[in-house]
């Protein structure tokens, strides 16, 4: 696992421009591998979602139970202390009175403070016709204007389609659509809820939203690393 490659001032810059930011090779063959081996441990996980069921696309998805495991429990509290310094300026600029603490235990400490206990990370598995509808991964009161997804599968070996899409929603304008794709063990750190842009009167909210593009043949996972728990 690679935790050492977040570089605050381009990952900054990557997100205040285009919303999202790539980090390369944050986990290794070997460890994508092993977080899809234990996809059928049933005792890892909370609670188990049919996508097709609640219209929010067509494949399923687990959230994982408290204790996580080690990959997911070190990347959600490694990469936290460099977003909440990227989140805290967002803050500033939108004249938000949010602060977000320097460590992730003491942020998981105010989830709990407003009755958000359950872990949020998960793992999403595509059959071929899979994909995701936009939506943002909100969950409660207390939610972190970042969020991580990890490509456990190699698109073109593993499977083909299922691109990351993101839209961004301006005031008084069209929405804006990103297309990202990811190698296996890459991550793209992606807004939550909105991202500050500037205006000719200072900055204002865009609202940003992801899904995934029809999955056309194979298999896709993907590791979510959401930083709030939910209520």
């Amino acid at each position: 696992m690679n935790t050492d490659s977040l570089a605050l001032a381009a990952v900054s810059e990557s997100l205040n421009s285009k919303a999202y930011a790539m980090v390369p090779r944050v986990l290794s063959a070997d460890e994508c591998m092993a977080l899809i081996d234990g996809y059928d441990m049933e005792a890892l996980y909370r609670n188990t979602i049919n996508m097709k069921r609640y219209r929010f696309g067509e494949g399923e998805y687990k959230y994982f139970s408290y204790p996580l495991p080690n990959i997911v429990e070190t990347l959600r509290t490694s990469f936290y202390p460099t977003l909440a310094k990227i989140a805290n300026t967002w803050m500033k600029a939108l004249h938000m009175e949010n602060v977000y603490p320097e460590t992730h235990q003491q942020f998981i400490g105010d989830c709990h403070s407003k009755n958000q206990h359950r872990p949020t990370p998960l793992i999403l598995k595509y059959a071929a016709g899979g994909f995701n509808t936009l939506h943002q991964d909100l969950y409660g009161e207390i939610f972190f204007p970042f969020q991580m997804i990890i490509a456990l599968t190699q698109e073109g070996v593993d499977y083909e389609g299922g691109a990351l899409v993101l839209t961004e929603q301006v005031p008084r304008a069209q929405s804006k659509a990103s297309v990202v794709k990811l190698n296996q063990g890459d991550a793209a750190i992606i807004t939550t809820n909105f991202r500050p842009v500037q205006g000719s009167r200072g900055y204002y909210r865009a609202s940003m939203k992801h899904g995934v593009s029809e999955v056309t043949a194979g298999v896709r996972y993907t590791l979510g690393i959401i930083f709030h728990d939910a209520a």
